[in-house]
């Protein structure tokens, strides 16, 4: 990595970065990043980014019989009293112009006739759902990463993992990286985290593996205010296959017909206003408690009410992932159970994706743009991606230069032999920690359980941090790229991920506790309803106790 000074550095190269690099002004010097490298075989069927996974949809007026009033309805009553209306009104009213830019970029929408054909999806009063079969997210990635290669002034460097922010006199300024064997300081005049969420906290989770809520780590490890994290949606239907992926089901195959049982028939969502469409926090804790009474890990999902044609036409991922597996959703119901699927919280953003802190911006799933609210409407969050990656074409740039490095290397390089756990005991902690996250701060809360659970996780932050090879990492001062040897790399990756994880659960485990009511997709078994006072925003921020803010309603 020869060029160590950029305007900007974007982490992240899913639909928010890959976006946040086309509305960049294109006389910016920008370097896009991300942790991946290329997968093995098409990217269509091994995907890595969260973007890839998406199936349902991007959500937009675009019939003449919806309008823009009722979509913002329809998000201010999915985020259950959390939604800030103006973070709202500028999704709803800018998404048409982002869908007819992805028409531009050769985006390949289902077609309806001559119309963008649309569907519906949970707790939308209208067809407003733009799809490309069942693999939309992958569709709009294979668009945006051509017109990426188009622009000018940009390098992309795959397989680089941030470390942390560079800070300086309460500004970011930068950020350290890991390139191979290298660790560089890397200088830019804005950053912008596109690095996704948080969902493979969990045991059970849609996400991938990389979705470890890193980005939301940095920005508060280097003094930005994150936001309600304690709000995670779970997905209520998750393939659950013993030793299988918990591959999505899309809600929009219930939005045409599919429709969820249990072993004996029974609907256990009847009680439910909207039934099988309503809202994802509602069926997911309904489906957690049938599973519960009848004492089984899932349930099932008849697909057969949709027809064999439409099936085929509109849904041949899933059919196919099915089919992989030995299942035949034309046939038989499929099992299914919720999983983590998407986090409302996390680095707060005003209106132009600029975070708290001074040269740091976040789009996409790393940031809380208060969109969502406690619960976030379908298909709204890759449409918050484009909508909120396009506020960088004004981005506030430090005057001048980003900072320069120190031409010198130190006189006694570091890092030269660091006693790291191995990959194995490291790997074995990321799955007890995913484990205990599913137990206690999953679908369903109890104070019972997070308070210890809270200390016991600080307690094993605190172990790690007290290490010596922790604390010769972070006792780096920016410099020149140091040289690491290459056996010590794979260590010092989960090292580093573990490290996150950790901090990322306390952050989770911390807000579920402050929040003593239950609200979208946070709920405490201790107080099952909502609570007018509590009509606010939990704020965290580094070597602060949580406190709250009012909604900007």
């Amino acid at each position: 990595m020869a060029e160590q000074s950029w305007d900007v550095v974007v982490v992240g190269s899913g639909a928010a970065g890959l976006m946040a690099c086309l509305e960049l002004p294109h006389h910016l010097r920008v370097l896009l990043l991300s942790k991946d490298q290329d997968p093995p075989g098409d990217a269509r069927t091994n995907p890595r980014s969260a973007s890839r996974w998406a199936q349902g949809g991007i959500a937009a007026v675009t019939r003449p019989n919806d309008s823009f009033t009722s979509h913002v309805i329809d998000t201010l009553r999915a985020g259950a009293g959390l939604c800030d209306r103006a973070a709202v009104e500028r999704l709803v009213h800018e998404a048409p112009v982002c869908v007819e830019r992805l028409l531009q970029l050769g985006m390949a929408f289902d077609r309806d006739g001559d119309g963008l054909s649309t569907t519906l999806e949970a707790a939308h009063s209208h067809r407003r759902v733009l799809h490309a079969q069942d693999r939309t997210g992958g569709a709009l990635v294979d668009a945006l990463e051509r017109e990426v290669q188009r622009r000018p002034q940009l390098e992309q460097r795959k397989g680089v993992l941030a470390l942390q922010l560079w800070v300086e006199h309460g500004r970011c300024v930068g950020l350290q990286v890991l390139d191979g064997d290298r660790i560089h300081w890397l200088g830019a005049r804005a950053v912008v985290l596109a690095t996704g969420g948080g969902g493979h906290l969990f045991a059970h989770t849609t996400n991938p593996n990389l979705a470890s809520g890193d980005g939301v780590v940095m920005a508060w490890q280097a003094g930005a205010v994150v936001r309600d994290l304690e709000f995670v949606q779970f997905h209520p239907t998750a393939l659950m296959l013993p030793g299988a992926p918990h591959f999505l089901i899309s809600e929009a195959v219930r939005g045409e017909g599919a429709r969820l049982v249990d072993a004996h028939g029974a609907s256990p969502v009847a009680g439910l206003p909207g039934g099988d469409l309503a809202p994802r926090d509602a069926v997911s804790r309904a489906l957690a408690r049938r599973m519960a009474s009848l004492g089984v890990d899932h349930l099932w999902l008849d697909l057969r009410p949709v027809g064999v044609a439409r099936l085929e036409q509109q849904f041949p991922t899933i059919l196919g992932r099915c089919r992989d597996l030995g299942l035949d959703p034309t046939s038989a119901p499929i099992p299914v159970a919720p999983a983590a699927h998407y986090w409302m919280g996390g680095v707060w953003t005003d209106l132009e994706a600029a975070t708290s802190l001074p040269g740091l911006y976040a789009v996409g799933e790393v940031a809380c743009t208060g969109v969502h609210g406690a619960n976030r409407l379908a298909s709204n969050s890759l449409m918050e991606c484009l909508v909120f990656a396009r506020q960088l074409r004004e981005i506030r740039l430090s005057a001048g230069a980003a900072p320069t490095l120190p031409d010198q290397p130190p006189a006694d390089p570091p890092l030269k032999s660091l006693d790291l756990p191995s990959q194995a005991s490291l790997e074995a902690k990321i799955s007890a920690l995913r484990e205990l996250c599913w137990q206690v701060a999953g679908v369903e809360r109890s104070p019972h359980a997070l308070a210890p659970a809270l200390l016991q996780v600080r307690r094993q932050r605190q172990e790690l941090e007290a290490s010596p090879a922790w604390r010769q990492l972070q006792a780096l001062k920016p410099g020149p790229s140091l040289p690491l040897p290459t056996a010590i790399v794979p260590a010092l990756k989960r090292l580093q991920e573990c490290h996150q994880r950790l901090v990322l659960a306390g952050l989770l485990m911390e807000a579920a506790l402050f929040r003593q009511e239950s609200r979208g997709g946070h709920h405490r078994t201790d107080a099952p309803a909502a609570q007018p006072f509590w009509q606010r925003h939990t704020d965290q921020r580094r070597d602060h106790p949580p406190s709250t803010a009012r909604v900007l309603i």
